[in-house]
C-alpha cells in the first residue's frame, strides 16, 4: 500500500532538517509552497506541517511561519565530578534558552544538563547575569560583520545581522539592553560601524549616538515581538491568526461606532492582511534608512 501523501511530504521534510538543508530558525517551506512542489491539497500539506510539529521538529511562530525547531536539550544524568571548559557551559545555556526560553535557565538547570554539581558552573562563568553576557556575545559572534561600501549598506547590514541573530535566538532581543551598553567584543562592533558610516557626515557625538541607538532600537522592538508572540500562543493556545478571527468581530463593530474612517479606508471587502514580521522588519528598515538619508543630505 502506497504511503499517505501527507507522510511522504513530512519525510521529505524530516530529511531536510536531518541532512542540515533546513537548520534552526529556518522556515519550512509553506502550504502553499508544498501544494506547488508536491502537487497536493492544501489540506494535505497542513496535515504534514503538523505531524511534523508533533514530533517537535517544527514549530509555528506567529507573524513569522512554520520554522525548524531548536535542537531538543536532554537531561543527561549526573556523572561523576569533571573538568568543564568555559564554552561547553555557554553553548549549553544557549541550546536551554533557545530551547525554553531565557526564564527557564538557571544555573541549577545547567548543571544537571553537563552532570555537575551547581556551585562547580561558577568558576567557569560566575554567575548567572555574567553567564547570559557571554551568551549574548556567542550568539552575536555566530553571523561576523563584513565591510561594505556605502553608508546605507553598511547601517544596512548591521540591521539585517541582528535581525538574523534574533531570529536564531528569540531570547537575544530581551537580553540585550539599549539604556545600558554592555561591554561585549562581538557587539560593540556594531555601534562601531554605525558610527563609522556616519562619520563623513560631521554630526556631533550625541546625534551621532542616537542615531545609532535608534537603528538598533527598531530592529530589536521588532524582534521583541516574536519571543512575545511565542509566550502569547502558549498562554492562549491560539495562533496570532486564530485570535484574529475571534477578535475581529468587536474590532469591526468599533471601527463602525468610532466611525474610524482610516480603518474603514483600509478594510475594504476582500481585504486580507497577513501579518508578517520579516515584511513589518524590511518595510520598517527601508523607511528608517529613508528618513536618515534625508536627514544626512540635508548636512552634505
Amino acid at each position: 500500500m502506497a504511503e499517505a501523501p501527507y507522510r511522504v511530504i513530512a519525510a521529505e521534510l524530516r530529511r531536510r532538517i536531518d541532512a542540515g538543508e533546513l537548520g534552526p530558525g529556518d522556515r519550512v517551506p509553506s502550504t502553499r509552497a508544498l501544494v506547488r512542489e508536491f502537487g497536493v491539497a492544501m489540506a494535505t500539506a497542513t496535515k504534514a506541517l503538523q505531524v511534523l510539529q508533533q514530533q517537535d521538529l517544527v514549530q509555528a511562530l506567529p507573524g513569522v511561519g512554520t520554522v525548524v525547531g531548536p535542537r531538543t536539550v536532554r537531561v543527561r544524568p549526573a556523572q561523576p565530578s569533571r573538568e568543564l571548559n568555559r564554552d561547553e557551559v555557554v553553548r549549553i545555556a544557549i541550546a536551554i534558552a533557545d530551547a525554553e526560553g531565557l526564564a527557564s535557565l538557571s544555573m541549577r538547570r545547567i548543571a544537571a544538563e553537563l552532570g555537575v554539581s551547581t556551585m562547580a558552573l561558577y568558576r567557569y562563568v560566575g554567575g548567572k547575569d555574567a553567564l547570559v553576557l557571554r551568551m549574548v556575545d556567542t550568539a552575536i559572534g555566530e553571523f561576523p560583520l563584513r565591510p561594505v561600501e556605502s553608508w546605507r549598506a553598511e547601517i544596512e547590514a548591521v540591521a539585517r545581522l541582528q535581525w538574523t541573530a534574533y531570529r536564531r535566538h528569540l531570547w537575544l532581543a530581551s537580553a540585550i539592553s539599549l539604556s545600558r551598553p554592555q561591554a561585549l567584543p562581538n557587539l560593540l562592533p556594531h555601534t562601531d560601524a554605525v558610527l563609522r558610516a556616519l562619520g563623513p557626515f560631521g554630526l556631533d557625538g550625541s546625534t551621532a549616538l542616537y542615531t545609532a541607538i535608534t537603528v538598533f532600537a527598531y530592529v530589536r522592538g521588532v524582534a521583541l515581538a516574536m519571543e512575545a508572540e511565542v509566550q502569547a500562543e502558549q498562554d492562549t493556545g491560539m495562533t496570532a491568526d486564530e485570535w484574529a478571527d475571534q477578535h475581529i468581530g468587536p474590532i469591526a463593530t468599533m471601527i463602525s461606532l468610532k466611525d474610524l474612517a482610516g480603518f474603514r479606508a483600509v478594510f475594504q471587502p476582500g481585504f486580507d492582511f497577513d501579518y508578517d514580521l520579516d515584511q513589518l522588519f524590511e518595510l520598517g528598515l527601508e523607511l528608517v534608512l529613508d528618513g536618515l538619508e534625508v536627514k544626512l543630505s540635508r548636512l552634505r
